[in-house]
């Protein structure tokens, strides 16, 4: 590349995940009032994206699966002044959160952007906290990819579907990954594979794939550890820049300062 040549980013999006809202903006999980944690990394988007193409709400949007709660997400990210995607994790109820928001397609699976495909798939399993994709699932995946001409694409769903390290977590992860992977291998159009629910910065490659996940607007679990453990970190969001050539520049950013004490004394929530 010649030195004056610049990559061209033609989208920024940005991933706000596992928010875990309550029908009461007051109540805390943990000691932490998650809507007002929730307020301020909306607060610090504003400051640092001054352009947002969309955001992605990858699941966890509540803690009670409430009608208040999701209509109160909307409220708060409709501050960023961008389109909304949003999919369901395990503490969601996914026909309440389609019947919670008025923000048009936002539960809509799939996203053209030019020169880009977003595709959300649904893997939380009604009643379990692990993660599994349902045969129509891995269809609309499928027929997703073949649609896309030549798009690159990203993919984005709850649960992880690789080992993180920590045992209790990737006990509760994606449980069908292969069904996942076989699909994906299949179509060197996916650039990226974007997730929530281990409330926690990750960031490899996998056959060329990046594999993304990102901190909790919340609480923050431990890295590398067996049992459930909440880390010090404080609550973030991602940031990501495609570009026209396939490639994802990304990046996290999380709060300064807290102004809560969190319990971590807990061995749940």
């Amino acid at each position: 590349m010649p030195a004056c040549e610049k990559k061209s980013v033609i989208h920024t999006l940005v991933q706000i995940t596992d928010s875990h809202l309550f029908a009461g903006p007051e109540q805390v999980l943990l000691g932490l009032p998650t809507s007002a944690s929730l307020k301020a990394v909306v607060e610090q988007v504003c400051y640092e994206q001054p352009v947002v193409d969309l955001i992605l709400a990858t699941g966890d949007i509540t803690q009670d699966a409430s009608v208040a709660a999701y209509q109160q997400f909307v409220e708060q990210v409709a501050v960023i002044g961008a389109p909304m995607r949003w999919l369901p994790g395990n503490h969601d109820e996914a026909l309440v959160q389609q019947a919670a928001s008025e923000m048009q397609g936002c539960s809509e699976p799939v996203t053209d952007l030019p020169g880009w495909r977003i595709i959300l798939l649904n893997s939380a399993v009604s009643g379990a906290v692990h993660g599994y994709l349902e045969a129509a699932q891995l269809e609309l995946l499928e027929q997703a990819l073949q649609q896309a001409g030549s798009r690159h694409v990203l993919v984005c769903l709850h649960h992880h579907p690789v080992s993180v390290g920590s045992a209790w977590l990737d006990k509760i992860g994606l449980h069908n990954a292969d069904a996942l992977f076989a699909v994906i291998d299949r179509y060197p159009a996916v650039k990226g594979i974007l997730w929530g629910h281990i409330h926690q910065e990750f960031d490899q490659r996998r056959n060329g794939v990046r594999l993304l996940a990102t901190p909790s607007t919340c609480i923050q679990f431990a890295c590398d550890s067996q049992d459930f453990a909440l880390d010090s970190q404080l609550p973030g969001y991602r940031w990501l820049r495609l570009h026209e050539n396939g490639e994802i520049e990304t990046g996290v950013s999380r709060l300064q300062q807290l102004g809560y004490e969190i319990d971590h004394t807990t061995d749940g929530y």
